[in-house]
This record gives C-alpha cells, structure tokens and sequence, in this order.
C-alpha cells in the first residue's frame, strides 16, 4: 500500500463527479440563489435525496448554504468554484457533437449565457472582442484594466469605475469560453457588467436556465462594442 497522501482534489472530484451533484453545480452555474426544492427539480431527484447530495456540496466547500425561516437557498461559493466547473466544461466538450449548439435547449446558451457572475456566450466573446477593439481595456499586469478613455465609456455606461482597479488583482482577465472555445471577459468589471445590464432590463434572464436574452434596449446600448467586434472579426478573416 502507498504511504504517499491523496491529493487533496480526489475528493473533490468524486464530489462533483455524482451525476445528481453535477446536475446541481450546473443548474447554480447562473450565479443566483436556488432554493433547495428547485435543485432537486433541476437534479431529477426527490427534495428527500437532494438534502444529501446537497450536503455533500456544503461539506465539500462548492455550494454555499443560507437559511432563511424555514426555507433553504444554495449557490455556488465563489468564482473559483464557477471557473474550476467552466474549465472540466470545456474539457468535456473537447470531443462533442460541434453542431448540438445549433438545436434545441443548447441553441440559446450559445448565443448568451451566464458564467456565474458575467457574460459568456456569443455575447460574452463579442463584448470582449468590441472593448479591446475599441481600446475600452488594455493588457495589465493582472489581466486586464480599463483605459482612461475605457474610464470614460464606463461612466457613459452609467457604471462607476474603481479608483483603485489598476492596482486590483482579478479586475478582469481572459475566461476560456466552452461553447466558443475563445476568450470572453471575467472579473469584477465583467460582474459590474452583467449585474447593471440586468438592472437596465439590457438582458434578461430566460427562467429555469443559464441562457441570457439581449433585449433592444441593450443592443443599443452595446452597440459600440459589438460594432468594433464585429469589425475585429472581419479583419481577422481577411488577412
């Protein structure tokens, strides 16, 4: 018998590798709060079963577990839960079917989706793409930070920019998108993004799904960035 330890992820992985348990993560990959009835629902199984796979996730340190009365409500506990989840995503899908994202439920979380706490997607990578064409961010030591002109496209937005972001780790950095296989924005500012998004009823979220539907008001209001993707991604293909 080996005398080495066992690293420390086993665990975690035979956590997250239960089918019901994974369908939870899943379902929690929006970023919002779930009552433990609806996990169940999203997980197949009984209120009765959930409560331990449910535990499970709490023990584990993936799912964050908040009372309120008599009622349970879980979401994932952090982004470094949401990222770990993103990239055995994008592992999973390394060898699937390319064209099950044009057909049924996987047709509109192609097209815009939550990545726990912003925007992924077509979306997510077309806004990317727009706020480096347009010089809205430049490369940073930690990733990614905003321009001053970029400060100045942020307030147009009705967004507030942090003094201190230039110094802030995780501000914003490349997140490998697993439908697009292409980066869209992660961090702080990409939260400020999706969460002042919905609040202007910009997106909206489709019930009982990760997926996100880009509304009138915000095609006007992200025209300039997706404009100067879309401009980024002809000129890639012509040369």
């Amino acid at each position: 018998m080996s005398s080495r330890p066992e690293p420390r992820f086993a665990r975690v992985a035979t956590v997250i590798g239960d089918p019901t348990r994974a369908r939870m993560l899943a379902a929690l990959m929006g970023g919002e709060y779930l009552a433990a009835g609806e996990l169940a629902h999203a997980a197949g199984v009984t209120p009765q079963t959930a409560t331990a796979h449910i535990a499970q996730l709490v023990d584990a340190g993936l799912v964050e577990l908040r009372r309120q009365g008599r009622h349970r409500y879980l979401r994932l506990a952090d982004a470094e839960v949401a990222r770990t989840l993103e990239s055995l995503a994008l592992v999973a899908e390394r060898r699937a079917d390319r064209t099950k994202w044009e057909h049924g439920a996987y047709k509109p979380l192609k097209a815009a989706r939550t990545c726990y706490d912003h925007i992924a997607g077509e979306l997510g990578v077309a806004l990317f793409d727009g706020l480096l064409a347009r010089g809205t961010l430049v490369a940073h030591a930690s990733g990614y930070a905003l321009s001053e002109e970029g400060r100045s496209q942020w307030r147009a937005l009705g967004l507030e920019p942090d003094a201190r972001a230039s110094s802030r780790a995780r501000e914003a950095y490349a997140c490998l998108d697993w439908s697009e296989r292409r980066d869209h924005l992660g961090g702080r500012l990409a939260a400020q993004l999706l969460a002042h998004g919905l609040e202007r009823c910009w997106l909206r979220r489709v019930q009982g799904s990760r997926a996100l539907e880009l509304l009138p008001a915000g095609r006007d209001a992200l025209a300039p960035w997706l404009h100067a993707a879309n401009a980024a991604q002809l000129t890639s293909q012509s040369s």
